[in-house]
């Protein structure tokens, strides 16, 4: 996987990628237009499949989460505002977290982090508490092999939501959230076969939120 954010605060986004063949991160530091230092590497759990960002101990400077499917955790890493960050911290999981997605769950301005468990059929919401240190996790029902996540609010009551598709049962599963950061019992939708990456926007300009997946298997 790779993704992009500014970690030190230059106004230029620096470039991560995940390996989950071989369990890290690389960094690579922007320092100018188009030009990047060597890559910095730090080490993961097993399998780093899926990596989201934010700022989990509310010190202005963006975070890195990454889901480890080999080892059912996900793994925190801190940033110091420099483009550097701290080794991993883990917290559990189902078994093969595939995707990791972040939001404010339970209204309290700090960041939670919810991950796809595909081999148990399972979410798991962990609510953190603002100062990189998280709750247990609770665990969610979806359908078969839960392989990508993200969230919205579909609602329109302001909290946001969860979306997963579900690769072995061509479904997707949306569970509606409560504002102390407990979710619903999930409602299915159908979807071609194997649906993988699943994301959200307003397609049609309506003001509510949209749901587009990818079916790996009938090229859809």
């Amino acid at each position: 996987m790779i993704g992009a954010g500014s970690f030190n605060k230059d106004g230029s986004s620096e470039i991560f990628v995940a390996y989950d063949d071989i369990d890290y991160v690389d960094v690579l530091v922007t320092y100018d237009i188009g030009s990047f230092s060597n890559y910095i590497k730090y080490s993961t759990g097993n399998g780093p499949g899926s990596v989201a960002l934010g700022d989990f101990n509310n010190d202005n400077n963006l975070d890195i989460v990454v889901a480890n499917q080999g080892d059912n955790t996900v793994g925190l890493l801190l940033g110091y505002g420099n483009g550097s960050f701290t080794n991993q911290t883990t917290y559990s999981t189902g078994s093969s977290p595939m995707s990791v997605a972040v939001g404010d769950f339970n209204n309290d301005t700090n960041l939670d982090i919810v991950v796809a468990n595909r081999n148990d059929n399972s979410i798991s919401v962990l609510l953190g508490y603002g100062n990189s240190s998280f709750a247990n996790q609770t665990t969610y029902s979806t359908g078969a092999g839960p392989i990508s996540v993200t969230v919205g609010d579909f609602n329109n009551d302001t909290r946001p939501d969860i979306v997963v598709a579900n690769h072995h049962g061509n479904t997707l599963s949306v569970l509606l959230g409560y504002e102390n950061g407990s979710f619903g019992n999930q409602t299915t939708y159908s979807t071609g076969y194997k649906p993988w990456p699943v994301t959200v926007g307003d397609f049609n300009n309506d003001t509510r939120l949209d749901i587009v997946v990818a079916n790996f298997g009938d090229n859809t």
